[in-house]
């Protein structure tokens, strides 16, 4: 398939849905080929199936990349399928409200680790990959949220800070050998990332949030994380905040 990234093998994970999704349909749409991981194998073979039919490649690697083996085995596989991993882009991620006192620690451990802990795992697996190569693009999803924080979403903010420090801290780490390392930051965007919070009245507040009048599609993201990856080699954006037009706050 030709396109601007023809030749190029990226993986995305969280691909069942939203970001995910849209940045994996974007990528094969423009020539690279695309392995997808999710949790729900169902939607991934869908993806695949959409990728393949406008004459991409595709891969479904269905998985929890929140076990560091399912991590590291996806961009395994990945590699021993399309030969190479050039892009990587860690789309996995979850909310869940509350503060610290009444906090659930298990809920609280849970966002930590597949908004860290999983890209960790992911990026530890690619990085050796790339640096062999000379070359490649790593982009994770943070939020808004790592700019601020708030006594309802503590653990997501907490999470989306970390993610952020590692995330720029890999860049100094490896931007030597031709790896380029981005931060991409989208407000509310319509996805379905409200769905598995467990308080039903925040549940029902950030559907209404993601959802409201003006907010950006996962096409919008996607475009985004495209402007990174076909940007001049010497060029990295290392850091992107995007918000609905409509969103004036600071």
């Amino acid at each position: 398939m030709s396109g601007i990234l023809a030749g190029r093998v990226a993986l995305v994970t969280g691909a069942s849905s939203g970001i995910g999704e849209a940045a994996a349909l974007a990528l094969g749409a423009a020539g690279a080929s695309v392995a997808v991981s999710a949790r729900r194998a169902d939607r991934l073979n869908d993806l695949v199936m959409r990728i393949q039919a406008c004459g991409g490649k595709a891969l479904a690697l269905p998985g929890d990349v929140v076990i560091e083996s399912v991590a590291t085995a996806a961009v395994e596989k990945t590699i021993a399928h399309f030969g190479r991993i050039d892009i990587l882009v860690n789309s996995a991620g979850i909310i869940q409200a509350g503060g610290v006192e009444n906090a659930d620690t298990a809920e609280y451990r849970r966002v930590i680790d597949i908004n860290l802990l999983a890209t960790v795992y992911t990026c530890k697996a690619a990085l050796g990959p790339m640096k062999a190569q000379g070359n490649g693009d790593i982009i994770n999803i943070s939020s808004l949220a790592a700019r601020k924080s708030g006594p309802i979403f503590n653990a997501y903010a907490a999470s989306k800070h970390a993610l952020n420090s590692m995330t720029d801290a890999m860049r100094q780490e490896v931007g030597a050998h031709g790896i380029r390392v981005c931060i991409l930051m989208p407000g509310a965007t319509s996805t379905e990332v409200a769905n598995n919070i467990s308080d039903p009245k925040y549940r029902e507040a950030i559907k209404s949030h993601v959802g409201k009048e003006g907010a950006m599609a996962p096409g919008d993201v996607a475009d985004a994380i495209m402007l990174m990856v076909t940007m001049p080699r010497r060029t990295n954006i290392s850091e992107l905040s995007i918000r609905p037009t409509i969103d004036t706050s600071a």
